[in-house]
């Protein structure tokens, strides 16, 4: 066992993705991880106490894998319109690249995803948050007529889940998806639109 080689919490999540795509989420267990490690699986308990709360951490880290560029884009200047399209447009394109690409660590994420609710309910919020950050932004400008900034972002996250919500990946490769993102969106934005001044 080599337990020199300083062993951090990234470098545990990282492996343990690894060993969730060779093994599936039902045959994975914390000694695949700490063999691959070539470590003791005691040493991999002192940084996650449980086989939950290491696979609730891998989650929390795909999570933010999707989380941190939509951050930028919600913190970002420019015509809010313009923001929140990008962010629900960066939004799908996040969770159909991950479908497409990495199958196996998003399947193991669909069962990730329901047993660390605490995880999913804290990205939902952090996502509605940076929507509602652009709403805001929006009424400042004078683009958006928005009472409820808090309620018009939850809104807008339930009327497009279709397009990110794990649920619905199976529809994602319709060749029609694009068109009909299109018409969501420009359909949202003229609803969130500020009267014209005359």
């Amino acid at each position: 066992m080599n337990e020199i080689v300083a062993l951090t919490p990234e470098r545990i999540l990282e492996v343990t993705e690894d060993v969730l795509r060779r093994f599936g989420l039902a045959k994975a267990t914390v000694v695949d991880v700490a063999r691959a490690l070539d470590v003791s699986h005691g040493s991999v308990y002192r940084h996650f106490p449980s086989k939950a709360s290491l696979r609730e951490a891998v989650a929390k880290r795909w999570l933010e894998r999707v989380s941190a560029p939509l951050a930028k884009i919600a913190e970002g200047s420019g015509p809010a319109p313009a923001r929140l399209d990008k962010w629900l447009r960066t939004l799908f394109a996040a969770k159909h690249t991950r479908v497409s690409e990495d199958p196996e660590m998003f399947a193991t994420y669909l069962t990730l995803a329901r047993e660390a609710c605490k995880t999913v309910k804290a990205h939902k919020e952090s996502l509605t948050d940076q929507v509602e950050l652009i709403l805001s932004d929006g009424v400042k400008q004078g683009a958006f007529q928005v009472t409820d900034a808090k309620a018009t972002a939850r809104a807008i996250f339930e009327a497009t889940s279709r397009f990110h919500h794990p649920a619905h990946s199976e529809e994602w490769s319709d060749p029609q998806l694009p068109a009909r993102i299109d018409a969501v969106l420009a359909l949202l934005l003229r609803g969130l639109e500020a009267p014209r001044k005359r």
